[in-house]
């Protein structure tokens, strides 16, 4: 078994890679898997803070 990639330690300040058109692109993907549309609002919210808590993992004390 390989060792982890995600979270990505340690936590960046900013990462210009996390932007709306990735989050985006998330969504439209989960509706090509037969998932229902996100049109915005507070599911397009809770699938950006999800993705940044996968990516990125819980803020560490040093983080906040």
């Amino acid at each position: 078994m390989s060792a982890r990639q995600y979270p990505i330690r340690p936590r960046p300040d900013d990462d210009p890679r996390f932007t709306f058109g990735l989050v985006a692109d998330v969504a439209r993907v989960l509706e090509e898997h037969g998932y229902r549309k996100i049109d915005g609002g507070l599911d397009l919210v809770d699938l950006q803070q999800a993705l940044f808590g996968f990516l990125y993992g819980p803020a560490e004390a040093g983080d906040l």
